[in-house]
């Protein structure tokens, strides 16, 4: 073998191929020796707060940039992390976790060593629960074989992988990394795609009122061109859907709003639910994402695509890919003339913000002024709870400038994954959505946020405790939480005029602050909202009432 390279610098070879620029971590005896290969590498390091936050930011870097990346090391790092991989796992987002382990040779002596948890086999198992591959690199030789293998499997699958790199194989010698091969997504069943492709074609252009739902998936794929390709070429009306809000423009003449089942606008229900030809495209029927399971899609009238498959009517189409699908369909349909006979109308859908004279501040005009303030220069991420209640009426202009973790849901998940999206797209500015909940579950990634130079503007929604629990259930002291001085966060944090902390509680105040926030582009923000008597948007409301009655029903 002409050893050329070691396991760490194959592996750290393999990320950069994948574009992977950051990772992601904190330190532990048994990754010192690869992080110092990192650090000797092109690829920065970030050392984060906690492992947890790690994965967060990565999963938000993942989203933005097409795969991610964070470092642990063994038992008390891999298991601090493991929420994030379900999460990514759950969301379908290509996150690869390295987590150094004990010498190979202290597993072959079957030695006591810290951080184990009853074997050697243990951790790697239980992640293989999570992840999509996971691979323990305990022989340099095959090494770069597994590492190729885990990763192809991440990019290709956008699913997490865990990669286990023991301390006496990180500087092991190994065989030079070649062009990474088979990295292209799998490919379509030819007489099964062209089959599907013509009976939805055929359907499609028998129709009198089509319309496209585009769902997660697609902005999993990175299909959102592509459905936009189709949309404009056959001329068609199309929606979205909480998790995949901002797959394609909002701006867009063609776009008719979010639905979620009851719970959408009735202009929006109506049409998605009254078309004759439903192309649903990569939906996930989660319970947020449709009302708590309220639609009413006729299957007869639906071509579902998704999950690597095709469905329309009773037929089943195996092995077609998603994006095969929506690209064999857009050069397979008639265009119509949607625009002719619905006229495009400027859209409006944000006004300027009037702050009312010494007006207490609410939870609707929250809302009204943040949406008033957005543009295409930020990422608007909406925590689990009020804040992704309130996200279906905010108006994201371009693609892909919104971020949600709507299905797996877990709270804290914004203010570290701000910190991904910050590096992932440097010409973007993070808005962060967060209750006082979720922020003091993650809030010492305020401080890496600053250290890093990502000046994110995060509006604290202080309405006292876990507001959406209160809402789903009965109240109970456990929704009760300390109440914090958040505005004064960042003079913990940084001490050094880097970072600047408002408490707001009237509509002035609020317009002020986001105003300065908006002007001063270097600067990170901590705006804390205090919000009266837990005030909530209705969505949050209509929530509470639709899981409520819900219950009743069981």
């Amino acid at each position: 073998m002409n050893a050329t390279s070691t396991v760490s610098r194959y592996l750290l070879a393999r990320l950069e191929e994948v574009g992977v620029g950051h990772l992601f971590g904190v330190p532990g005896d048994y990754v010192l020796d690869f992080l110092d290969a990192v650090v000797a590498s092109p690829i920065g390091w970030v050392g984060t707060c906690n492992e947890l936050n790690a994965g967060y930011a990565a999963d938000g870097y993942a989203r933005m940039n097409g795969a991610g990346a964070a470092v642990v090391t063994y038992g008390v790092g891999a298991f601090s992390i493991i929420n994030a991989v379900a999460g990514a796992f759950a969301e379908r987002v290509p996150l690869i976790v390295i987590s150094g382990a004990p010498p190979a040779r202290r597993r072959e002596a079957g030695a006591m060593v810290h951080h184990l948890v009853a074997d050697y086999y243990r951790q790697v198992e239980i992640f293989k629960k999570v992840t999509i591959d996971a691979a323990m690199l305990a022989n340099p030789d095959a090494a770069p074989d597994e590492i190729d293998r885990v990763i192809r499997n991440c990019v290709t699958e956008k699913l997490p992988v865990y990669l286990e790199l023991p301390v006496d194989v990180a500087l092991a010698p190994c065989r030079t990394p070649r062009p990474i091969a088979d990295i292209a997504p799998p490919r379509s069943d030819e007489a099964s795609l062209s089959e599907c492709v013509a009976e939805a074609a055929s359907l499609f252009d028998r129709s009198a009122h089509p319309l496209v739902l585009a769902g997660m998936e697609l902005l999993r794929r990175g299909l959102g061109n592509e459905t936009l390709r189709l949309v404009e070429t056959a001329e068609v009306p199309f929606a979205t859907m909480l998790g995949s809000k901002s797959v394609l423009p909002e701006l867009h003449p063609q776009f008719v709003g979010i639905y979620q089942g009851g719970w959408s606008l009735d202009a929006v229900q109506r049409q998605v639910e009254d078309s004759d030809c439903l192309l649903s495209l990569g939906v996930w029927m989660t319970d947020l994402d449709t009302g708590l399971f309220s639609v009413n899609l006729d299957p007869r009238r639906t071509i579902a695509a998704g999950g690597d498959q095709v469905r329309i009517g009773n037929h089943y189409y195996r092995q077609v890919q998603l994006g095969d699908f929506i690209r064999e369909l857009a050069k397979a349909i008639t265009p119509r003339s949607f625009l002719a006979s619905h006229p495009a109308h400027a859209r409006c859908p944000r006004t300027p913000f009037v702050p009312g004279k010494s007006r207490t501040l609410t939870a609707a005009r929250l809302y009204e002024c943040i949406n008033a303030f957005l543009d295409d220069r930020m990422v608007l991420l909406a925590e689990p709870g009020d804040a992704f209640c309130a996200a279906p009426e905010f108006f994201i202009e371009e693609a892909e400038n919104f971020i949600v973790q709507s299905y797996y849901a877990s709270i804290g998940y914004c203010t570290p994954a701000a910190l991904g999206v910050a590096l992932a797209r440097p010409g973007k500015r993070p808005v962060v959505l967060t209750g006082d909940g979720a922020f003091q579950m993650t809030v010492q990634e305020v401080s890496t946020l600053i250290r890093q130079r990502c000046p994110a503007i995060i509006v604290v929604i202080n309405n006292d405790g876990y507001l959406i629990e209160r809402l789903l259930h009965e109240d109970g002291p456990y929704n009760d939480i300390q109440m914090w001085r958040y505005a004064k966060l960042t003079e913990v944090f940084s001490g050094d005029g880097a970072a600047v902390g408002i408490r707001v509680e009237t509509e002035e105040e609020l317009n002020g602050a986001m105003k300065r926030a908006v002007d001063e582009t270097d600067t990170l923000f901590l705006i804390e909202a205090s919000l009266p008597g837990r005030d909530c948007s209705a969505g949050l409301d209509r929530l509470g009432r639709s899981f409520r009655q819900a219950q009743r029903k069981t």
